[in-house]
């Protein structure tokens, strides 16, 4: 274990000769096994040690007695001690956060406070490769992406603090194993049994199923697979950094030329750039933002109520209008089909001939020799309007959705088809009445569906 985690803090150079470490100790195994290899190893690498321990207020009499146990320890070996009682419980509460989560808050922030208010250089918390295959495991459930999969990492900031993990090359089974040696005991927190914790059933469940039914190195392989995907995330984001540099302008994402790019680079950059307006996105949020880039969609909603729009060859996000937050708009080739997510409908532009057209009811059809290759179907926007069939002028269709009294939370997205910048149909009316069938050569019908894609 010496040489192991000497080996891996130098590798993943975690500190350096002269650093200050605040070393975190619950008083359970993992924390105590750091401290005592972190003590072997200071003439070797030439570090000033000092114990936090953080008492969640959670086990009464057992907090009490953990904070004891580890206070013991300190003095034991000389080192400062620091300690903070907090009620993690009350705090779960009046942030509505769960009690891992709130407890996760409080610990890191007062552990940060110390290390600014004391000048320690780092922070020092055990997590190991156990803690590692559980967090990619359970990654992997949630659906995450290769962010995700990167896991724990062994250097991150909390703030200005440093956080660092000399033992995430160390398994559980080898920590137990190397404080039997020394004869050092640790405390047992029964919460870690507790299988109402989703992370405990990965533990105890989940985790030895797999390994005893499909891959006996399955901790290993997933703590593998976290470092490569660290070291892809560690490539990517240089490069999208780089890229956002030259294409963001005012805020906006330039996106001359981004069609052209890897769609795993198109993935990345939508996803940093939207999230540095604050919210993160999922993989249906980012195929949207794509669909949006490339000019599939006008606009789409993001999380945190903002709205990505596509304006002039750039991509910005803000705030929608009411109206903004229900448009879509398609190309409609013609003939040919377009899905329509918003709607779960596809609409569909079909060539009627002449013998069918004179069987279909009047004002159904539109002339094919006045219409464009490819249309543009979109949502209705405030002020469109058109002439249908058999009236004498043009109206407003806020004014006709009203006569056909369709609902005003319908009318947002109601599917109206244009041709170059007139209104020819709208969904349930007659179409135009200058692009009506003449009774001469091949019709146009364009017709609803239900969109049956899974």
């Amino acid at each position: 274990m010496h040489d192991k985690v000497l080996r891996y803090i130098r590798e993943r150079r975690l500190v350096r000769a002269g650093d200050r470490v605040l070393v975190a100790v619950s008083g359970g195994a993992d924390s105590i096994a750091q401290l005592r290899l972190l003590l072997e190893l200071r003439p070797e690498l030439g570090t000033t040690l000092a114990v936090a321990h953080f008492n969640h207020g959670l086990r009464g009499e057992q907090s009490a007695a953990d904070e004891a146990f580890v206070a013991e320890l300190a003095t034991q070996h000389g080192l400062e001690f620091f300690v903070r009682r907090s009620d993690v419980r009350e705090h779960a509460f009046t942030s509505k956060l769960g009690l891992e989560a709130a407890g996760r808050e409080l610990r890191y922030r007062w552990f940060a406070e110390v290390a600014e208010q004391r000048r320690f250089d780092c922070i020092a918390t055990a997590h190991t490769l156990d803690d590692q295959a559980e967090t990619v495991l359970l990654k992997l459930l949630r659906g995450a992406g290769t962010r995700g999969l990167a896991g724990i990492y062994p250097i991150v900031r909390h703030g200005n603090a440093r956080i660092i993990r000399p033992l995430l090359c160390a398994t559980r089974s080898e920590i137990e194993a190397y404080l039997a040696v020394l004869g050092q005991p640790w405390c047992e927190d029964e919460s870690n049994l507790d299988h109402r914790f989703l992370r405990n059933r990965v533990r105890h469940e989940l985790l030895p199923l797999l390994e005893r039914e499909y891959n006996p190195n399955l901790r290993q392989s997933l703590s593998d697979l976290a470092d490569l995907a660290q070291a892809d995330e560690d490539y990517w984001t240089s490069v999208i950094e780089r890229y956002l540099a030259d294409q963001l302008h005012d805020g906006q994402l330039w996106l001359g030329g981004f069609a052209e790019v890897p769609i795993a680079m198109q993935r990345r950059v939508l996803k940093r750039f939207a999230e540095a307006g604050g919210g993160a996105l999922d993989f249906a949020h980012v195929e949207k933002l794509l669909r949006c880039a490339l000019g599939e969609l006008r606009a789409t909603e993001l999380p945190g109520g903002r709205i990505a729009v596509r304006e002039k060859g750039s991509l910005k996000l803000g705030t929608p209008t009411r109206q903004e937050a229900h448009d879509y708009e398609y190309p409609l080739p013609l003939p040919g089909e377009v899905r329509v997510a918003e709607l779960g409908v596809r609409v569909r532009a079909l060539i009627v001939a002449e013998q069918l057209a004179r069987e279909t009811a009047d004002g159904v059809l539109l002339q094919r020799s006045l219409l464009a290759p490819q249309l543009t179907l979109r949502n209705w926007r405030h002020g469109d309007a058109y002439r249908p069939v058999h009236r004498g002028a043009e109206e407003k269709l806020k004014r006709l959705f009203a006569a056909k009294r369709i609902p005003a939370e319908r009318r947002a997205t109601w599917p109206v088809v244009l041709n170059g910048n007139e209104v020819v149909w709208v969904e349930g009316m007659p179409v135009a009445h200058a692009f009506a069938w003449n009774g001469d050569g091949d019709a146009v019908k364009i017709e609803t569906v239900p969109d049956k894609t899974p």
